[in-house]
């Protein structure tokens, strides 16, 4: 919406032009979005404390987490609500990725939001049910993979593009649905199980959708995208708003997330956040840079499939609890430990992810 305000004040004073720099509006986005979690933060804590939505805890978890019994949750709620207006008053409105990717972010937010309240508030430890909760991840993900396929102006933007490789590439036609509904889905899902330590998913979150944020600027723009080999997506570069967007939302969120945590985000975060990524990498067509640089959510989802897995073809788990995070926790490892040493593991798959850009 500012967009189009400075576009109109340029014909009375050509400085306003300096917002049509993609580069500008991307700051503008993270420091409006951090502004705005910092400022709402202390009122929807305080909110949530007096309407008692706090968090359930496990019995059968690590004894350390029963302290956390009633911490606020629902947290996510404020980087949705921090990401939706930053973007909103900074990106531009006619793009159809920004639609998109917000769009998705937000259904997807309210699956979560939905699964949350019925725990929280309705007091049912089972929430949404499991069934109901992969329908409707799945027709807002086959709905955002076919928007895409069917407005793909030419064939590379449903080329699967593998990274480290100059010339390879997939031609996938209508398996670009599949594998954007697998990416989208999956990575919802992935984030959601990564969040169950103070500040565990939304670090990784904000380096991952930083990370994707160079790519959408660098794949908007011909010139860059013809140096380094990688798609050129005309338009994908005002997604760098919305990352932008994300970036300061959830280093708002961590301000009141890191341990000991005075909120949790809850499903309403975790769901869309993953969507979000999913559909940006999707867009970018990094989908298996994401699969580098999402190693952690990645792990983490892997440790709950192999568990389920295990335990049902020979009555053994492999980890002392899954996701993995509460193995490490149950092997005696501090909980800021834990936290800490999967953001490094992130900072390095970030950077890998970032290294496809030159070595292919």
């Amino acid at each position: 919406m500012l967009l189009l305000l400075a576009e109109y004040l340029q014909q009375f004073y050509k400085g306003f032009a300096v917002f049509q720099y993609l580069s500008l509006r991307g700051i503008l986005g993270v420091l409006t979005a951090l502004s705005l979690s910092l400022w709402l933060g202390p009122w929807m804590i305080r909110t949530l404390q007096i309407r008692q939505i706090g968090q359930a805890v496990r019995n059968d978890g690590p004894q350390s987490h029963l302290s956390k019994s009633g911490t606020p949750t629902m947290g996510g709620a404020l980087i949705l609500s921090a990401i939706a207006i930053s973007t909103l008053l900074w990106a531009d409105l006619s793009n159809r990725y920004v639609w998109v990717v917000l769009i998705v972010t937000l259904l997807f937010g309210a699956i979560g939001w939905v699964d949350d309240y019925r725990k929280v508030i309705e007091k049912n430890s089972r929430g949404l049910p499991s069934r109901w909760k992969y329908f409707w991840q799945s027709v807002f993900g086959l709905g955002a993979a076919v928007f895409l396929y069917m407005t793909a102006p030419t064939s590379v933007e449903t080329t699967l593009i593998v990274p480290f490789a100059k010339d390879v590439t997939i031609a996938l036609g209508i398996g670009f649905v599949v594998l954007t509904y697998f990416v989208i889905v999956g990575s919802s899902n992935a984030v959601n199980l990564t969040d169950g330590l103070d500040g565990l998913a939304i670090m990784p979150t904000v380096m991952v959708g930083g990370a994707l944020g160079i790519f959408c600027y660098l794949s908007g723009n011909v010139k860059f995208a013809e140096y380094l080999l990688i798609p050129y997506v005309p338009g994908a570069g005002e997604l760098i708003v919305f990352c932008g967007a994300l970036i300061g939302a959830g280093l708002g969120f961590l301000w009141f997330n890191t341990y000991p945590a005075q909120v949790f985000m809850g499903d309403v975060g975790a769901l869309a956040l993953g969507a979000a990524l999913g559909t940006i990498a999707v867009i970018v067509r990094q989908e298996i840079v994401l699969f580098i640089m999402g190693g952690v959510f990645v792990m983490e989802t892997l440790s709950v499939v192999i568990q389920v897995a295990s335990f049902k073809l020979t009555g053994k788990r492999v980890f002392r609890m899954a996701p993995i995070h509460h193995h490490f926790e149950l092997k005696g490892w501090p909980e800021p430990r834990v936290i800490v040493r999967f953001w490094i593991i992130t900072v390095i798959l970030v950077l890998i992810g970032l290294a496809t850009l030159k070595l292919r």
